[in-house]
């Protein structure tokens, strides 16, 4: 019998933007104190609704703007929605920002033990794990390099490396297997292959639909914040191709 892993309720996420230009924290503060500042409302998300169950892997599809990253932050706990509810059975490692939980001052090395620490995990088991993630990563000439000098694959490489290395119940995965060589994307699918087949629930972003048929079962469609299309994998990928290609 299968259960949830992640049920969307009804969900909607407004974002509230000035319609000004200010150019500093100082302006901005006396325009707030005098009440100059004036916003218009931006649903990112709109009445979303859907459910993945235990081991599903969900592909969630969209152009730019539809909604994609945003639904991720609130699935993470990033973002709490305007209105509706989220429910998470499982623990969850969310790759869902390049460079989230670094410190670009900080070094390769240095940021292995704070990511980590941020997802949870002692000291004594990123020592444990520590030649994984830079063999996985490919990072070995990079250790003690301040990490504000990566580019966004070596950031992908990192922060992947890291994510994975405890087979999380839920992982959440948005874009970043798009960046980087060609080479370590097929490294990490083949990776998340393996999660598939110890029964890791995953929800993936991304622009490729290639990539939704080889790692999916399941997909949705977003365009400008609303859920317009879910099913099968194939039967979504061709709405989506049909629609916007």
């Amino acid at each position: 019998m299968t259960t949830e892993s992640i049920r969307v309720e009804d969900v909607s996420m407004c974002f509230h933007m000035t319609t000004e230009k200010i150019s500093t924290m100082k302006e901005y503060i006396i325009k707030k104190l005098k009440g100059q500042i004036s916003y218009k409302e931006f649903w990112a998300l709109r009445n979303v609704s859907f459910s993945i169950q235990k081991g599903d892997i969900l592909g969630v599809l969209g152009l730019n703007g539809a909604g994609k990253s945003t639904l991720l932050k609130m699935v993470a706990g990033v973002l709490k929605p305007t209105s509706g509810n989220i429910y998470v059975n499982g623990s969850m490692a969310p790759l869902i920002e390049l460079g989230a939980g670094f410190d670009t001052e900080l070094t390769a090395r240095e940021n292995i033990y704070l990511n980590g620490s941020i997802l949870g995990h002692s000291k004594k088991m990123m020592k444990k794990h520590f030649d994984e993630i830079v063999e996985f990563s490919e990072l070995q000439d990079f250790l003690d390099v301040p990490i504000k000098n990566f580019s966004s694959g070596m950031y992908a490489r990192l922060g992947f490396s890291i994510a994975t290395i405890t087979k999380p119940e839920i992982l959440i995965v948005d874009e970043i297997l798009s960046v980087g060589d060609f080479k370590f994307q097929q490294k990490c699918e083949s990776k998340i292959q393996d999660m598939i087949k110890e029964g890791t629930t995953i929800m993936l972003v991304t622009h490729s639909i290639d990539q939704i048929r080889a790692l999916c079962n399941k997909a949705i469609v977003l365009e400008k914040g609303s859920l317009i299309q879910s099913g099968t994998v194939d039967a979504v990928s061709d709405f989506y191709y049909s629609k916007y290609t």
